[in-house]
């Protein structure tokens, strides 16, 4: 049995202090080692960052350090900086800037050392051999990130938003692994969990009286309990939906006919020349796909083939690669030339209703291009004919000049949900989460049912305990080894 067997059944979050962990992480895990890693990104740079962390990390470093000061590196005190040279034997590898860290005051929560040195691969590479020769072991990917979360530094939920921050490429997502990171989802987890935990030990102390018929745990207070734990859990449920579609990037599919400007439209959007443009039909054979950020919102704008009949094979499967885009898609933009519409209207409505009827919980946006080659009257006159078609957006622009692109990704952002963003609500963006929330929700509600059935304290207890279990899940508190190693994996191997 290793000692992540253990941690999963229970007996690490009997560990209630930090020393009690750390005793835990050094014997059991064997971990006790010093590590070191390059913190910033390969490469050359102005900078990089070599970051070394456990027991030795100073004992280590300190005989290496020739500081300008003349000072010793092991007599200073914690957070601190120091100017010197790292020295292998004779020679001087480097002019750098030293970080210590004492103690548990780190991010990993042990004895943590820092090198800023300059940016050359050489360089680099120089000075992590140096310190493996002389006892560090290369760290593995999130390796520092779990020391910190074994160590009590953060819970599991608010590790994995590390990942999420390093990895958020606009500001939603930003936020959102900010907030997690703060602890506003584990905070929310924790409270309920232990609350539950209350009334579970209360019916469990029950249990120990069954020949007394003795109530501990009063039933109609649980019952309120239970019902409000129900309202968090859907509520963080519902918000998944959310954060799913923030984290990754809102997709939105360009669909319409061929030479209608689609791709044309894409380049505007992105501002660079992404896909191919051809006065040719059917050039796009395939979807396209490019991310954005629009008001601090990822987008994913998908450029798919043109819709129409065809005998070509090739072009046949790129239309049918098309409408699988629309069924992924969050958004649908139906692109169509001002002038067709002009001269063939009921033809573009029968298709656009085929879209609506396909599709009809998508929020679809008609957007009639070229209209720069239309006199204020005939737009007008165009807008009107528009708005005959019912459950649809309304969009007039020319992608080959860019008017009106810039209202269009404003017309975008009105179909995104940042209302809780905003109000900087719990969201939920890890599918993990999701799933642990959803089964904890099961859980809670057959106590619910059980609390109505009257049932005994005993069979209530059972099910408590599956939900106090998947709470657990969520933040650490209960996890075995393959769950640990799928999370940490994920990390880069400085982090």
């Amino acid at each position: 049995m290793n000692c992540y067997t253990f941690y999963s059944v229970g007996f690490y979050s009997e560990l209630k202090t930090v020393n009690c962990k750390l005793i835990f992480y050094l014997c059991c895990m064997k971990l006790n080692d010093t590590i070191v890693a390059l913190a910033t990104p390969s490469g050359a740079g102005a900078i990089a960052v070599i970051r070394i962390s456990g027991p030795e990390a100073l004992q280590t470093v300190e005989p290496l350090f020739k500081a300008k000061s003349g000072k010793k590196l092991g007599e200073q005190p914690s957070h601190t900086l120091h100017l010197g040279n790292i020295l292998d034997g004779e020679r001087n590898l480097d002019e750098v800037l030293i970080s210590i860290f004492k103690g548990t005051r780190s991010y990993t929560g042990e004895e943590t050392i820092e090198i800023s040195c300059h940016g050359s691969p050489y360089i680099q590479q120089e000075i992590i051999q140096l310190l493996v020769r002389k006892g560090c072991r290369s760290a593995e990917a999130g390796e520092f990130t779990m020391r910190a979360f074994l160590n009590g530094k953060m819970d599991l939920s608010q590790a994995e938003a590390v990942a999420d921050l390093i990895s958020s490429e606009n500001q939603a997502s930003h936020q959102m692994a900010m907030q997690q990171m703060r602890g506003g989802f584990s905070t929310e987890i924790h409270r309920l969990r232990q609350e539950l935990l209350d009334f579970a030990s209360l019916i469990e102390l029950e249990l120990d009286f069954s020949e007394e018929d003795v109530e501990f745990a009063n039933r109609d207070q649980f019952r309120d309990l239970v019902a409000r734990i129900q309202q968090v859990l859907k509520r963080l449920i519902d918000s998944f939906a959310t954060g799913n579609v923030l984290k990754n990037g809102i997709p939105v599919a360009i669909v319409g006919e061929p030479n209608v400007g689609k791709s044309t439209l894409l380049n505007a959007l992105l501002n660079e020349e992404r896909a191919i443009v051809s006065e040719i039909a059917g050039t796009t054979r395939d979807s396209i796909e490019d991310e954005m950020s629009i008001g601090g919102v990822g987008f994913r704008f998908i450029d798919t083939a043109g819709i129409r009949e065809t005998k070509d094979v090739v072009e046949n499967i790129g239309i049918k690669r098309t409408f699988e885009k629309i069924s992924q898609a969050q958004v649908v933009v139906f692109l169509l030339e001002a002038e067709k519409f002009k001269a063939h209207p009921s033809k573009f409505k029968v298709e656009i209703e085929k879209i609506q009827n396909q599709f009809p919980q998508k929020p679809l946006i008609i957007v009639a291009n070229k209209i720069d080659q239309f006199t204020q009257a005939e737009q007008q006159k165009l807008a009107e004919n528009l708005r005959e078609i019912k459950g649809a957006d309304l969009q007039l622009l020319s992608a080959k000049t860019g008017a009106g692109v810039e209202e269009l990704k404003q017309k975008l952002l009105e179909f995104v949900n940042t209302g809780a963003l905003r109000n900087n609500n719990t969201i939920v963006t890890n599918s993990r989460h999701y799933n642990a929330l959803l089964k904890a929700l099961e859980e809670i509600n057959k106590v619910e049912e059980g609390l109505n059935a009257e049932l005994s304290g005993d069979l209530l207890a059972i099910d408590i305990r599956e939900a106090l279990h998947y709470f657990g899940e969520i933040t650490g508190e209960v996890t075995n080894d393959e769950l640990l190693g799928n999370i940490f994996s994920n990390f880069c191997i400085g982090k």
